[in-house]
């Protein structure tokens, strides 16, 4: 393969990663959140349904399970698109599914057991990467731009999309850590806290998320050049949703492996 072809393919699978959820770090850091409020009980039944791994290893599992034919009936999954002027409940349903829809079923399906060891496996895969997206703000844009996708920005001067800036350039411009330093840094809740900010429904949460969303648009007008000022307005947002994504998810796991 030349050198053209393989910066192709690079750029190809950055556009198919920006479309679809936080970049690996993101999902990286939720996992890994969750995975240190896990009960004992839980923890070790994870283990084994998980064959060994651990939730952060398969927290990116289902962007790239996503587009390949056993698994392209989840692309829509990822996203619930809520346009300017409607609600959750207002904004006309996606047929082939979203977001919300899809942790719902999750949830229920495994509450519920009697899966076999593989369909087991693969719903929890998709809970740990859903519940991630499910707090990512551009994952409840507007489906008039793709969620961000056809917003043009310029962010240090580059140019780009406001999906891909608050997927992946947001995020590793405002800590250049790992995702265990990312847990370390902002996770710094009492326990009372943690609680409450596990408190509600998937759906409760799909509706914050929108909330938020709508202030990242107002924030971002379209052709805007992003530098240091929003990194520094942005990242306490980032760091929040990371924080919620990882407390939730591991609160929807303690309940389904009690």
């Amino acid at each position: 393969m030349n050198m053209k072809r393989l910066i192709l393919l690079g750029l190809s699978l950055l556009i198919v990663r920006s479309a679809l959820a936080w970049g690996q770090k993101g999902h990286d850091v939720t996992a890994y959140i969750a995975e240190c409020y896990l009960t004992p009980a839980a923890a070790k039944k994870i283990d084994k349904v998980l064959d060994g791994h651990s939730p952060v290893y398969y927290a990116n599992w289902l962007d790239n399970a996503s587009h390949t034919p056993d698994y392209a009936y989840t692309k829509t999954w990822h996203y619930l698109n809520v346009d300017e002027g409607k609600t959750l409940e207002t904004m006309p349903a996606n047929p082939k599914g979203d977001v919300l829809k899809a942790v719902t079923e999750i949830v229920a399906k495994l509450k519920a057991g009697g899966l076999t060891h593989e369909e087991e496996a693969l719903q929890l895969k998709m809970l740990i990467h859903l519940v991630g997206d499910m707090h990512c703000p551009m994952h409840l844009g507007r489906s008039t731009d793709l969620g961000g996708n056809k917003r043009p920005v310029r962010y240090f001067g580059r140019s780009t999309n406001l999906h891909s800036v608050w997927d992946t350039s947001l995020v590793e411009s405002a800590h250049n850590w790992g995702y265990t330093e990312w847990q370390q840094q902002i996770d710094r809740v009492s326990q009372a806290e943690a609680e409450a900010i596990a408190a509600g429904t998937p759906a409760e949460w799909a509706a914050e998320t929108c909330g938020i969303c709508r202030q990242v648009y107002e924030a971002t007008p379209e052709g805007a050049n992003l530098s240091y000022d929003y990194v520094a307005a942005q990242t306490p947002v980032v760091e929040q949703q990371f924080l919620r994504g990882g407390l939730r998810l591991a609160r929807l796991l303690n309940e389904i492996y009690r």
